[in-house]
């Protein structure tokens, strides 16, 4: 048997989808199943599908000793940081630990690609040369992200870019919590990042996964997802070295499960597999059985073979436990979607509701789950947030209150 994670305390976390920016945005829609979706193209794209942009991406430009990493992905991601002040707290726990004592752990998949896509359509018409202001290193290399978040928060300790498909940023969480359980680092800034550009959009049409609609997670009539950006970060840190002042109740990182079946480059195994490996990970890390989970936030892509598969991984593990997916709220955010949707659960769990599924009308009879078309309010002790990527690269967060005794032990009683 795996190690029981020793819970590691959500002190302060942030998000900005297409939403709006910041958590009081996002626990609003998510109480009214709302959704921030809207039709259109971009950036030269004209695709008939429903897009989740973030407001305003572009007109956050970043200058002064930064610029060279000015480019949409790094925009969204400095948006982000700027809201509920968690920028603020982060310094102050880089000033608290030392700054070679925090992290920076972001994942991203298409990271700030855009800006290549850009510069090729400035290209030398005599010899094709790209354009000497692209800064491949500072703009569209995964790492670019995580070099831009640990510089504008001041983090000298491990800087780590995560690019696992749509699992990216919630692998940062189980990254970050072996690097703490090691004794490597004090506290992490964990995140997810990435951003609209033409290579997803034409992408994913390419595979037939885009919907003309909103997507509709676990709907009888779902037909594909629709593409989002977003950023969203935590700052992980061990419960007892938490001053009293943090402005969360204490949500808690209690286990990780991860797992890669490498069934298929683009589908999951029939029966998802990986995912129940995953999850059962996770539930062991946490020390906790599958009765003792509250509500899962599924990964919940509305494409038919994604959420068959999930929803069969599911009821092999699961007895009846509520559950539903966010992505009809922010679309599907890729490589920012596991810390995108961290952060909802951990907004659920903290004010005690489990989200209905935005979008969805009709459920699909061939998935047995008790999955939510209304908003439940109740207590919640223990939530499970799902992140399945392209080939198979799975990964389950269990997230927890800090103040409850049992949970903080690892164990529910």
């Amino acid at each position: 048997m795996r190690p029981a994670l020793k819970p590691l305390l959500l002190s302060h976390y942030t998000a900005t989808t297409c939403a709006g920016r910041g958590l009081a945005a996002h626990l609003e829609v998510l109480r009214a199943a709302g959704t921030g979706l809207k039709p259109g193209g971009f950036a030269h794209c004209d695709l008939n599908t429903y897009i989740g942009a973030v407001a305003g991406a572009d007109e956050n430009v970043i200058d002064g000793e930064l610029a060279r990493f000015n480019c949409r992905n790094n925009r969204i991601a400095l948006i982000a940081v700027q809201q509920d002040n968690f920028a603020e707290h982060a310094r102050e726990a880089v000033a608290r630990y030392g700054s070679k004592r925090v992290g920076v752990f972001i994942g991203t998949s298409t990271a700030g690609v855009l800006e290549t896509e850009l510069a090729y359509r400035q290209r030398d018409p005599a010899t094709g040369a790209l354009p000497t202001s692209l800064d491949y290193a500072a703009t569209h290399s995964p790492f670019s992200v995580a070099d831009f978040i640990r510089r504008t928060l001041g983090v000298a300790g491990p800087s780590v870019a995560i690019s696992s498909a749509c699992s990216s940023s919630a692998k940062v969480f189980a990254a970050a919590s072996r690097m703490i359980e090691v004794g490597l680092i004090d506290a992490a800034v964990v995140g997810g990042v990435d951003s609209l550009c033409q290579t997803t959009l034409y992408g994913f049409n390419s595979l037939e996964l885009l919907s003309p609609q909103m997507c509709r997670p676990f709907d009888e009539a779902r037909n594909g997802i629709s593409i989002g950006e977003g950023a969203a970060f935590a700052l992980l840190e061990r419960p007892a070295a938490v001053a009293s002042g943090c402005t969360h109740d204490g949500v808690a990182l209690l286990g990780y499960g991860e797992s890669s079946d490498a069934y298929h480059m683009s589908s999951p195994h029939p029966d998802g597999l990986g995912a129940q490996l995953a999850m059962r990970a996770a539930l062991e890390s946490a020390r906790l059985e599958p009765g003792q989970i509250d509500y899962i936030n599924l990964h919940g892509t509305a494409t038919p073979s994604n959420d068959q598969a999930e929803g069969r991984a599911v009821a092999a593990l699961f007895d009846g436990t509520p559950c539903s997916s966010t992505k009809g709220m922010t679309g599907h955010t890729l490589g920012a979607a596991g810390a995108v949707e961290a952060v909802l659960a951990a907004l659920a769990l903290h004010h005690g509701f489990m989200p209905a599924s935005a979008n969805t009308r009709t459920l699909d009879p061939a998935i047995s789950l008790n999955y939510l078309l209304a908003r439940r309010d109740q207590p919640l002790r223990a939530v499970l947030s799902n992140s399945f990527g392209f080939g198979g690269t799975n990964c389950s967060l269990v997230f927890g209150h800090a103040g409850d005794s049992s949970l903080m032990h690892g164990r529910l009683q």
